[in-house]
C-alpha cells in the first residue's frame, strides 16, 4: 500500500514560472517510489504568469484538493494594474524611480501582509486540511515556499495534529534579495524573523535547494536540514535548427538589480572593434525585463540587436535554450544572493550550449558550472576574463564547433532527486 503524503503548495499548473516546476516535477515521480501525492492548491489564484502548457504534465491519476483564497493583489490591481502585476512577478523598480503609488503598495505588501500577501490562505486552510487529513489518515504533509505562508499552514496542522512535516524551501526566507525591498519597520523584520525560526523549529525535517541556505538556517535551528537542489527532467525533442546568429540568451526574468554592466559593456566594445562580430551578434531575452536593464543596454548602444521575445511557455523556453548559441545566467552581485540556484540552471546544463554566468564571487551556481564543466562563472569587474570567453565562443561559433562538453549531470535529473525526497518520507 502507498504511503499517502499531502503537499501544501501555492503555485501549481496553469502557474507559469520556476516556482511551479520542483513539485510538479516530484508530484510526477513520487509514485514510482511507493508514494502517493495528494496536492492542496487554492481554487481561485491570482497567478502573475500562466502557462497553460504545463497542465498536460499533471497525471489524471493525483488527487487534487482545492479551497478558495482571497488574493490582495485583485484588490490592489483597481489602484494601479501595472505597479500590481510587476510586484507580483518579484520586479521592484530602483528607489528613486518609483512612482508614489508603487512605494505605498509596497510598504502595505511588506508591512500589512507578514510574511507574503497570500496570508489571508492559512486561516481557512487549518481546519479544511485537519478534517481532510484526519478523514484519509494522512501522517505526513509537505509546505513548500515561498510564498512562505504554506509553511504557517503546515506549523498549525503540526501544532493541532501532530502530523510529521516536511517543510521545503525553494528560496531563503528573510535573507532572500527583495526582503529589503519591502520598506519594512523594525517591528515586521522581528515578525519575519520570529516566524522564520518558530517555522525551522517546528518542522521534522527542513529541505533547501542549496548548500549556503543549509549552513544559514544552521544557525537557527538544530533540526535535520536535507539539500536537494532543483533539476531537469527528458524534455521532448522536437526538430530545431541552430540560431544563424551569434545568440547570447537569457532565459527568465531580468530584475533591476539583475544588470550586469559589465557585460553590456564587453559586447559593446566587441560590436564597436569587430565588424564580423557586429553582424553576427544578437541578444535575446525570453521573460520579464526591467525597464533599467533596456535602459543600461540603449546607454551601450546595443538597442538594435535585443530580441525581446518576453514571456513565453516552459516548452518554448526549452526551444530558445537548446538553439541559442549561448545562455546567459545572471545573479544579483550580492551576498545574499550566493545561495540562490535558479531552477533553469540545470535545464541550461543538458542543453548542450555553453553557459556564461555572472555573479557574487563563491556562490553555489559557480561550483555547480565548475563541478558539470558546463561553462563559465564570472564575477562583477572582470571585463577582461568575460571579453575573452566571448570571443573564444565567438570563434567557436564561426568554427561551427561551439557546444558544451558537461560531466556528471544524472544526479540532477528529477527522478534521481525524488529518490532522495522518498527516503526522508
Amino acid at each position: 500500500m502507498k504511503k499517502k503524503v499531502l503537499i501544501i503548495t501555492y503555485y501549481w499548473p496553469p502557474a507559469g514560472g520556476p516556482g511551479v516546476q520542483r513539485w510538479l516535477k516530484f508530484v510526477k515521480y513520487l509514485p514510482e517510489f511507493n508514494i502517493d501525492p495528494i496536492v492542496y492548491i487554492p481554487e481561485n489564484p491570482n497567478y502573475p504568469l500562466i502557462d497553460e502548457s504545463l497542465v498536460s504534465e499533471v497525471s489524471k491519476d493525483i488527487t487534487i484538493i482545492k479551497h478558495p483564497i482571497n488574493e490582495p493583489y485583485k484588490w490592489a490591481g483597481l489602484f494601479s494594474k501595472k505597479s500590481s502585476n510587476t510586484i507580483s512577478k518579484g520586479i521592484i523598480s530602483d528607489y528613486k524611480k518609483q512612482s508614489f503609488i508603487e512605494k505605498i503598495m509596497l510598504f502595505i505588501r511588506g508591512n500589512f501582509f507578514i510574511p507574503d500577501a497570500r496570508v489571508g490562505w492559512v486561516k481557512p486552510s487549518v481546519p479544511f486540511l485537519s478534517e481532510y487529513i484526519q478523514k484519509e489518515n494522512i501522517e505526513t504533509i509537505i509546505t513548500t515556499g515561498p510564498p512562505h505562508s504554506m509553511h504557517l499552514i503546515g506549523l498549525k496542522l503540526k501544532e493541532a495534529l501532530g502530523v510529521k512535516w516536511l517543510a521545503d524551501f525553494r528560496d531563503p526566507w528573510t535573507t532572500i534579495g527583495y526582503h529589503k525591498q519591502l520598506k519594512l519597520t523594525e517591528s515586521s523584520k522581528a515578525k519575519h524573523k520570529a516566524l522564520e525560526k518558530q517555522v525551522l523549529n517546528a518542522a521534522d525535517q527542513v529541505i533547501v535547494t542549496s548548500f549556503t541556505t543549509k549552513n544559514e538556517f544552521q544557525q537557527i535551528t538544530n533540526k535535520p536540514i536535507a539539500v536537494i537542489a532543483n533539476g531537469y527532467d527528458n524534455e521532448s525533442s522536437e526538430a530545431f535548427e541552430m540560431d544563424s546568429k551569434f545568440s547570447l540568451s537569457h532565459i527568465g526574468s531580468l530584475l533591476s538589480k539583475r544588470n550586469p554592466e559589465i557585460l553590456w559593456k564587453v559586447l559593446s566594445d566587441l560590436v564597436n572593434e569587430n565588424m564580423g562580430f557586429s553582424k553576427d551578434f544578437q541578444l535575446n531575452f525570453i521573460g520579464a525585463v526591467s525597464n533599467i536593464v533596456l535602459e543600461s543596454i540603449k546607454k551601450n548602444s546595443l538597442s538594435d540587436y535585443i530580441n525581446n521575445a518576453g514571456y513565453v511557455s516552459h516548452k518554448e523556453s526549452i526551444r530558445f535554450q537548446k538553439k541559442s548559441q549561448i545562455l546567459l545566467l545572471i545573479e544579483i552581485d550580492s551576498e545574499d544572493t550566493k545561495c540562490i540556484i535558479p531552477g533553469k540552471l540545470f535545464e541550461y546544463m543538458v542543453s548542450n550550449r555553453p553557459i556564461i554566468a555572472i555573479g557574487p564571487k563563491d556562490s553555489d551556481v559557480e561550483k555547480i558550472i565548475k563541478e558539470t564543466n558546463t561553462g563559465n562563472y564570472l564575477n562583477y569587474d572582470d571585463y577582461e576574463s568575460l571579453k575573452r570567453i566571448i570571443l573564444e565562443h565567438y570563434k567557436a561559433f564561426q568554427n561551427k564547433t561551439l557546444q558544451s562538453h558537461p560531466v556528471g549531470l544524472q544526479k540532477y535529473h528529477r527522478k534521481s532527486l525524488t529518490q532522495t525526497l522518498s527516503k526522508l518520507l
